[in-house]
């Protein structure tokens, strides 16, 4: 005798006879299965999530609608070259537009607050080399963001910011923020209303893959389906170990409410590997895998001290100068990198495929990845 607990209606209606099964019920998940809906009106499609919440970034990012400062793109630049930069670039500007698409401005929360980069005393030489690349960033990206200024010099706006030690600020005009639970919220209710099956605290254990069919092993049940989409991001090399995947954890704190905190925009300081922005009259601080990237680089959360003694040190000595707020909330997300700046959007084996490795830019990437994968799956 079987010893699960499932109902007859349970397997029937939850679990069995499914076109498509979706594993990661994250931002490229669930835009995947919203997609592969709109291609296929008929199939049974399924989200399977192996937590409560989706356990990796897309619950707990911060909420930052960006697509790079001049910092970060002239390493990723360096790194792949111009022509996969535009690529990455492109995707991520078009993944933003997807998103606010599919659940419109006022779901996300959308705030179109731009995204600055601050450049402290010893970073001069770096801020002098990204002031130099204003126009042509602009010139390169006019394209892409259909405005010809997406950069500008924000540095005399410094002072009503109340940052200490901060000599410089870069602005890129088209980036923004949103409300990541809300985004979230509405991806979920859309995915219902597409009658795609969501499964919570359902983790995927391991694959059989085959043409025909796929089987999947799961905490509930031995699960079927004609074609499988693994968009698992860091946790992917559970299942096939050979990817260019590396986990990287990112540590937030969130302030008690701040009387008369004033901070629009999304902030990014040293090269980006530090973020904060102001969630309603709190700050948001994250970041510091720089510190320890060998210890960060799991997809274990949790939180440790030298991430967030920095944190706070930044929080008390650079944003707000001389206070300490309490700290209300402190969590960590895992996001995923890779050697090569695009996501990977391929077929892994016999009805399995991939959408993953968003390279920590996954509000942007996202709808996008997901979109491509819908695409890929439908051929």
């Amino acid at each position: 005798m079987s010893k699960s607990n499932l109902s007859y209606w349970e397997h029937q209606s939850f679990l069995q006879g499914f076109d498509v099964v979706v594993v990661g019920a994250g931002i490229v998940g669930l835009t995947a299965a919203i997609y592969l809906r709109q291609r296929q009106p008929v199939a049974r499609i399924a989200v399977l999530e192996r937590d409560v919440l989706p356990n990796g970034a897309s619950t707990k990012n911060a909420g930052f609608a960006c697509f790079g400062s001049i910092s970060e793109l002239l390493e990723q630049q360096r790194k792949g070259g111009t022509a996969a930069l535009l690529d990455v670039v492109r995707a991520r500007w078009e993944g933003l537009g997807l998103l606010r698409e599919l659940l419109g401005d006022e779901a996300l929360q959308y705030q179109p607050v731009g995204g600055y980069e601050l450049f402290r005393a010893a970073d001069a030489e770096l801020a002098a080399t990204c002031r130099e690349h204003i126009g042509y960033f602009n010139e390169l990206l006019a394209p892409v963001v259909g405005q010809a200024s997406v950069f500008e010099d924000a540095t005399a706006q410094l002072p009503a910011t109340g940052f200490a030690g901060i000599e410089c600020m870069l602005k890129n005009t088209a980036e923004g923020a949103l409300h990541t639970g809300r985004m979230m919220q509405a991806l979920l209710r859309r995915a219902w209303q597409e009658n795609i099956v969501v499964l919570h605290g359902c983790p995927v254990t391991h694959l059989e893959p085959g043409a025909a069919r796929v089987r999947l092993h799961t905490a509930l049940a031995p699960l079927e389906a004609g074609r499988v989409l693994l968009a698992t991001n860091a946790f992917s090399r559970q299942f096939f170990p050979e990817l260019d995947v590396t986990p990287g954890r990112g540590q937030v704190l969130i302030t008690e409410p701040i009387a008369g905190l004033h901070l629009p925009g999304t902030f990014h300081y040293d090269k980006g590997y530090y973020y904060f922005r102001q969630v309603d009259n709190r700050l948001l601080l994250g970041g510091g895998r720089n510190l320890d990237f060998a210890a960060e680089a799991t997809t274990e959360s949790g939180l440790t001290d030298l991430v967030q003694g920095q944190l706070e040190k930044l929080l008390r000595e650079v944003i707000l100068p001389g206070r300490m707020p309490r700290i209300d909330y402190r969590w960590s997300g895992t996001m995923a990198f890779g050697e090569e700046l695009a996501p990977i959007i391929q077929p892994l084996a016999p009805g399995v495929f991939g959408a993953l490795r968003c390279n920590g830019m996954g509000v942007a990437m996202g709808a996008r990845t997901g979109q491509q994968a819908a695409e890929m799956m439908s051929l």
